[in-house]
């Protein structure tokens, strides 16, 4: 009996063992398809992970030879801060236009331009920067240039004119006007982030809480949307896209400062909020969206163009900026916005997981301070943000979140730091890919 049991026993174990090489035989999983990109635009590496030519050491030939400095513009002094980041000394600092807000790498990262807006008045101008001796060259004259971006396939500078609502694509090299798309229900268009393939852009509408599409193939409008934590309430909606309306009407009299602190900024009990910048997920299907009145990120879905969720980051969220790694997206809360009289508080970095969409840990400023937007260092290994009400910047160590300040100009905005990896840039303070 125990004998026949024992064959029994061998015979199943035998049946399992040939049944097994079926079950690891399962296909494997299906490569992610090749992305068709506009005529002109690099070919994306890898279709999961827009960012994975931003890694450590993917140092473009472009280049060689730039001196590793952070770049500071101090908005209300007209001016430029230059740091040594080895030894967190400012080395250098001149003059440039009035209201210098970004410092952008061009799209061939040949140069470094700061984009002064002069507030919407008509003396607007982009400075260049020369990143292999860190001096400044003779400014153009452009219109109200608060942003800079560049089409993908680098045939345009997209300056971002933001007092007269409309993105004006210039030469890269001498920024002589081309054409211009008008934005008329996007108040106060702002930051930008483009699709996987490079045939559209989303803009932010800072001033009436709102998120406008652009199809830059065939130069027009698809649309434009109200975000909102109230994404999923449809009476609270209907409110904001009616208060947003109106002031997408509004005239802008006087540039950024004085659209920026309209009042009131609700309508009912709903409060309209401000959108800041806004970045790709890695597989770039979804958008996140800062806003500074939320307190928070927008997520939206690229294809259908809807709110699919909200993530409470910290107060004033303002700068996204992804890990060297495409796993993280660092948020800069400012701690403060003068639109609600909050003018100082608790800035800090909350650090979201692309994949799970949760905030992982968050890196408060110690004592205070404004953290608002700036860029990772090559390595990753530093975060540096711009103290746009503090008069510094910020140096955070990725790893720990451990805080360095360096004394700048007043009103620190959109540093850049130089060089970034990556084959080339899209705009604002190196958006790299």
């Amino acid at each position: 009996m125990h004998y026949r049991t024992s064959l029994s026993t061998l015979a199943i174990a035998t049946i399992a063992a040939c049944l097994q090489p079926a079950a690891a035989q399962a296909p494997a999983p299906r490569a992610a398809p090749a992305v068709a990109t506009i005529p002109g635009m690099p070919p994306v590496a890898d279709p999961l992970n827009l960012y994975s030519e931003i890694g450590p050491g993917k140092l473009s030939p472009a280049v060689a030879g730039a001196l590793p400095r952070v770049y500071v513009p101090n908005r209300s002094d007209n001016s430029v801060s230059v740091i040594d980041p080895a030894t967190l000394k400012v080395v250098d600092t001149f003059k440039v236009g009035i209201d210098p807000q970004h410092i952008v790498p061009s799209w061939d990262l040949k140069t470094l331009w700061v984009a002064n807006n002069a507030e919407g008045r008509t003396d607007g101008s982009l400075t260049p920067i020369d990143p292999l001796t860190g001096k400044p060259g003779r400014a153009i004259a452009v219109d109200d240039p608060y942003n800079l971006y560049w089409s993908p396939d680098g045939k345009y500078a997209i300056v971002v004119a933001e007092a007269y609502k409309r993105l004006d694509f210039r030469d890269p090299q001498t920024m002589k006007l081309a054409f211009s798309i008008p934005t008329p229900d996007c108040a106060g268009i702002n930051h930008a982030d483009f699709s996987i393939d490079g045939r559209y852009a989303l803009f932010t509408c800072e001033f009436n809480s709102g998120l406008t599409k652009i199809d830059l193939v065939n130069r027009k409008v698809v649309g434009t949307i109200t975000l909102s934590p109230h994404f999923n309430r449809p009476e609270a909606m209907e409110q904001l896209e009616k208060a947003a309306a109106r002031l997408a009407r509004a005239r802008n009299p006087g540039g950024h400062d004085m659209m920026g602190h309209m009042q009131p900024r609700t309508n009912g009990s709903v409060l309209v909020g401000m959108p800041q910048d806004v970045r790709a997920s890695p597989d770039g299907k979804t958008f996140y969206v800062a806003d500074m009145i939320a307190d928070g990120v927008h997520l939206v879905d690229f294809d259908s163009f809807k709110q699919i969720g909200f993530i409470p980051t910290g107060v004033g969220t303002h700068g996204l900026y992804p890990s060297r790694d495409g796993k993280r997206l660092y948020v800069a809360n400012r701690g403060s916005n003068k639109i609600r009289g909050r003018r100082h508080g608790q800035g800090s970095v909350a650090v979201i997981d692309f994949a799970s969409g949760k905030v992982l840990t968050t890196w408060p400023v110690p004592g205070g301070g404004s953290p608002d937007m700036g860029n990772v260092s090559a390595d990753g290994r530093y975060l540096w943000l711009s103290g746009r009400y503090d008069n510094e910047v910020y140096r955070f160590e990725t790893s720990t979140g451990a805080v360095d300040r360096v004394k700048v100009g007043r009103e620190p905005h959109g540093l850049t730091v130089w060089p970034q990896p990556g084959r080339y840039s899209l705009g604002h303070t190196g958006n790299l890919r």
